[in-house]
């Protein structure tokens, strides 16, 4: 089971989300749509550009300073996003 990034609170919960996220991405059963390094990366920086459509309809304020909730939203993105 994997840890969502709505539940990081902590530098700790940060560890354990991206420990998760690793265990997924080398899961036969992932759906990881940037599943190589280069196109993680790339689907990371796209995702911080536009975060701010992001939090709108969440209906939040983008964050002016990344928390470690933040950083495990941007990680999550990052698989999926294009």
């Amino acid at each position: 089971m994997s840890v969502g990034p709505e539940n990081i609170a902590t530098r700790e919960d940060l560890v354990k989300f991206i420990q998760s996220l690793a265990n997924e991405s080398s899961s036969a059963s992932s759906n990881w749509e940037n599943e190589d390094l280069p196109s993680f990366l790339e689907a990371m920086a796209a995702w911080i550009e536009d975060m701010d459509g992001y939090y709108q309809n969440q209906g939040e304020p983008t964050p002016n300073q990344p928390s470690w909730k933040t950083i495990g939203e941007i990680l999550k993105a990052a698989t999926i996003y294009e």
